[in-house]
């Protein structure tokens, strides 16, 4: 496995939910909660994709291969973690929305 190749698909998933993420909250704002989930949907397919790389490595190291913790691990590591935050806020905004029953903004 290479695992350079591994973080960067780690990189790109979270990249890929993150945006989606940030995209339902906008839609949720502005009332059009069935998009918001659309793109949550989307968004969490993205995320157990780097989830899943995440485990891969996991795996490997578990299995006994050392793997060396670089600065680009790290930053893979660290926009994983972040972007499963997100999911948890955004699903909590999309709810507040949903709520508060907003007009579509203009």
């Amino acid at each position: 496995m290479d695992i350079e190749q591994t973080v960067f698909t780690i990189i790109s998933h979270s990249g890929e939910a993150r945006s989606l993420f940030m995209k339902a909250i906008k839609h949720a704002k502005e009332g059009a909660f069935e998009d918001a989930q659309q793109c949550m949907e989307e968004a969490e397919e993205k995320l157990e994709k780097a989830h899943q790389k995440q485990s891969e490595l996991i795996q490997l190291e578990a299995g006994g291969k050392k793997i060396a913790p670089t600065i680009l691990l790290i930053h893979g590591q660290d926009h994983l973690m972040t972007v499963m935050m997100l999911k948890d806020i955004t699903e909590e905004f999309i709810d507040m929305y949903s709520h508060m029953q907003i007009k579509p903004l203009k």
